[in-house]
């Protein structure tokens, strides 16, 4: 008879190889670098698209690893942060998620609370990608580590400079007053002298 053990070990080890292979292998490969704050996409072993991410800021960690998709929507809005809008969701690991942001001015920086932020635009393209291709063969793999953030350089204000100048808009009235006053030599409505008593 066969011991459990000599059946065992060799499911173990090729189970370990088969895994590593698994995301080697998947129809849509999604990297996520932390370091450089950039996505590429891998679809069918040719490099499709490349672009800038925000991922978690300081105390706010995006977790490192590979992951498979969980559950995904089209429109979704944080029960955590405020309600705030997260279009084209991709959840890969618990709350974490890939989702497009409408603070475009922050990609390329470590920025939210810990998803993937993305333009609008490319989460659309990377979401309908995953509808195409599945979440069974489509892995994530998230690598880096954050960058350190960079402090500004305070701002100076001289105050001998007079104050900048704004004009309006082309095309921008002052609202007007809807009718002009209007001199009435007269009271329009004088009420009766006893209205409520009785004679």
């Amino acid at each position: 008879m066969v011991s459990f053990r000599v059946l065992v070990r060799p499911a173990i080890v090729v189970a370990a190889l088969v895994v590593p292979l698994a995301s080697a292998e998947a129809a849509l490969l999604v990297r996520i670098d932390k370091s450089t704050q950039r996505m590429s996409v891998v679809v069918d072993g040719t490099p499709r698209y490349s672009w800038p991410v925000s991922t978690g800021r300081a105390g706010y960690g995006t977790p490192s690893g590979t992951y498979s998709p969980q559950r995904l929507h089209r429109t979704y809005f944080s029960k955590k942060y405020y309600n705030s809008p997260m279009p084209y969701s991709i959840f890969f690991h618990g709350g974490y998620a890939i989702h497009g942001s409408y603070e475009i001015a922050r990609l390329g920086g470590p920025a939210s609370h810990g998803c993937v932020r993305l333009h609008p635009s490319n989460a659309a393209t990377l979401f309908s990608l995953v509808k195409q291709h599945g979440t069974g063969s489509t892995r994530i793999v998230v690598t880096g580590s954050a960058p350190a953030t960079v402090a500004r350089a305070p701002r100076t204000v001289v105050q001998d400079e007079p104050p900048e100048v704004s004009y309006a808009p082309r095309g921008y009235y002052a609202p007007a007053p809807l009718y002009p006053p209007v001199y009435r030599p007269y009271d329009p409505y004088v009420p009766a002298p006893y209205p409520y008593q009785r004679w």
